[in-house]
């Protein structure tokens, strides 16, 4: 499988270059200047935030730390380091009150449930503050996430842009030691940080590094199940994987217009946002 592996693997500096490009581009087009985003202390807030750095300067990054009264004490220290690494601007606004109201009023609440009201709640925050700070939300969900549909639709999928959405969970972290990223940051177990131990692979029930290579297979080289098969993975998790894809096409998808005149959003009128006003 080392063929597969190679396959995933990125030219670093053409891919930073890319990506600061794009989001240097795309803000100033929109005609902004700054960005904000949601500061995890994981690894994929961590490379947007350096991207973005990169791109227009730490004054015009601010990132928001939004930890609830579960989350864990590296998390944040963790977000420190990424701030101290950029230089960019940081602010911390504690969820815990917010979403508890909400939660004392629903008694039979699920821990999915909870999750997904706090990611949420993260993003009306970071959509005030772009508000605030005449900004664009930057996205940091990369493809393995959202393929897989390990996202919160509205939540932590939602942005203006994402600069690492093309970008397998693999080539983060790849492309983050690169780029210098504070080892504690990389080497961390992957989590979203909703509840106390929490853990992404434990949750989707395989390791990103073999799902990454089974989605390069699926996505980009375009293999029948039977093809990938063949390689020697295992059908279950292949079968997995295919599962998630499929039923998480909605969560890839704009809110659908029902069709009636001739020229509908995002069918017949689709001008680029610059044609001009």
């Amino acid at each position: 499988m080392n063929d597969i592996k190679s396959k995933i693997k990125l030219n670093m500096e053409l891919t930073e270059k890319i990506l600061v490009n794009f989001i240097r581009e795309e803000v100033r087009s929109a005609g902004f200047e700054k960005v904000v985003l949601g500061l995890s202390g994981g690894i994929d807030s961590a490379i947007v935030a350096f991207l973005a750095v990169k791109a227009l300067g730490p004054e015009n990054v601010l990132g928001i730390m939004m930890p609830y009264k579960s989350s864990s004490r590296e998390s944040l220290e963790d977000a420190q380091r990424v701030v101290e690494a950029t230089g960019m601007r940081v602010k911390k606004i504690e969820i815990t009150d917010m979403v508890d109201a909400y939660f004392a009023k629903e008694p039979d609440i699920s821990d999915l449930r909870k999750g997904n009201k706090m990611a949420r709640e993260r993003m009306t925050i970071l959509y005030d503050y772009s508000a605030k700070e005449k900004s664009l939300v930057l996205g940091t969900s990369n493809k393995t996430e959202i393929l897989l549909g390990y996202s919160t639709q509205w939540g932590d999928s939602a942005s203006a842009i994402n600069p690492i959405g093309d970008l397998l969970k693999t080539q983060v972290w790849e492309l983050s030691e690169y780029m210098g990223i504070p080892k504690e940051v990389i080497e961390k177990k992957p989590s979203a940080d909703l509840w106390e131990g929490q853990s992404d692979e434990d949750e989707l029930g395989f390791s990103y590094f073999l799902a990454d290579e089974i989605i390069n297979l699926l996505v980009d080289e375009r293999y029948t199940k039977e093809e990938i098969l063949e390689k020697g993975y295992s059908e279950k998790t292949v079968d997995s994987i295919l599962w998630r894809i499929k039923t998480n096409q909605y969560k890839r998808k704009l809110p659908l217009i029902a069709k009636i005149s001739n020229r509908t959003m995002e069918r017949e009128f689709r001008y680029p946002r610059d044609w001009g006003i």
